[in-house]
């Protein structure tokens, strides 16, 4: 069975659009998306720098239209189900039916802006723990006040709190944990958020949105959502709660995947399933998709993936 899945902020690196404009109709759409969201997304996808990229307004409207772009190429896939890490939902949502391209790009936008204003409030930010006994990492985070706002499978938790709290945790890091400060703008998925959730629940709820055709796989607690409504209302609130992207490799697995391929910019979410799915059987294989040079073997992949998959279509 095939999963596809969409990385979330923190993934983007400059000039990662380049490849996919070389396409006059790739280049069109951009064009599109980005009357749609506001902001030149083809200057900020080849041209800018590694701070540009980095804020909030521009990284997050950037990630969702980099997986349209390439989930648009890729169509016609098979998938049995589709996910997305935190921002990656939107792109998800489009994916399985649920929204349109233009109401993702608009409600990025708003959720990019949203966060990065709230994010301006208190100096804070976040934390990757890198290995370390579970149990001790999360009393760690804990302890500092802070909150484990990923937990992305075994091995790889990130804490998320004030500037202050971070450096506290680090003077005092769980034992065996490596630490490693991320680059994102904010304490995303933590009580730091809650401005952000009540501005786009209120434009969240005049977007008329579909059942999900194709099972859409939900951060909050890795449950499989059909109701469209449910399922757009766990995007927006999961702005200030955690991603527990180790429950929603637990759903993976229990749906039987056997293949998982990441939208770009790639490479985040497949090396985490290769870390989770390592001596699993049946083996798991990833495909990170980061170029157009690479979109014949997507195919071929998802063709292979899909054989055991009901007929339903990923597309933007």
């Amino acid at each position: 069975m095939l999963v596809i899945v969409a990385p979330g902020q923190g993934a983007q690196t400059p000039g990662f659009l380049t490849p996919w404009l070389e396409d006059p109709a790739v280049a069109a759409y951009v064009d599109w998306l980005s009357a749609v969201s506001g902001l030149d997304l083809a200057h900020y996808g080849t041209q800018a720098d590694e701070d540009t990229i980095r804020d909030t307004k521009i990284a997050q409207p950037l990630l969702v239209a980099a997986g349209l772009i390439a989930a648009r190429r890729l169509a016609p896939a098979v998938a049995g189900a589709v996910a997305g890490h935190s921002v990656g939902e939107i792109t998800a949502a489009v994916g399985a039916g649920v929204i349109t391209a233009e109401q993702a790009m608009v409600l990025v936008r708003e959720r990019g802006n949203a966060m990065a204003d709230a994010a301006a409030v208190t100096p804070t930010g976040m934390t990757a723990v890198l290995g370390g006994d579970r149990d001790e990492v999360l009393a760690a985070i804990a302890a500092q006040g802070l909150t484990a706002a990923n937990d992305n499978g075994p091995g790889q938790i990130v804490a998320a709190g004030t500037t202050e709290q971070l450096a506290a945790f680090a003077d005092d890091a769980p034992p065996g944990a490596r630490l490693r400060s991320l680059s994102v703008a904010g304490a995303f998925h933590s009580p730091h958020m809650a401005p952000a959730v009540d501005h786009v629940t209120g434009l969240a709820r005049s977007v008329a949105v579909g059942d999900a055709r194709t099972p859409f796989i939900s951060n909050s607690d890795g449950s499989v959502v059909r109701d469209g409504r449910d399922a757009l209302d766990r995007i927006v609130g999961q702005i200030a709660r955690p991603v527990r992207w180790d429950l929603c490799l637990e759903t993976m697995a229990g749906l039987g995947v056997t293949g998982v391929l990441e939208l770009p910019p790639s490479g985040t979410l497949t090396g985490i399933a290769k870390r989770y799915f390592r001596g699993r059987e049946p083996g798991v294989e990833p495909f990170a998709l980061a170029g157009p040079d690479q979109l014949d073997d997507a195919r071929a992949f998802c063709e292979r993936h899909a054989a055991a998959t009901r007929p339903e279509v990923v597309s933007a």
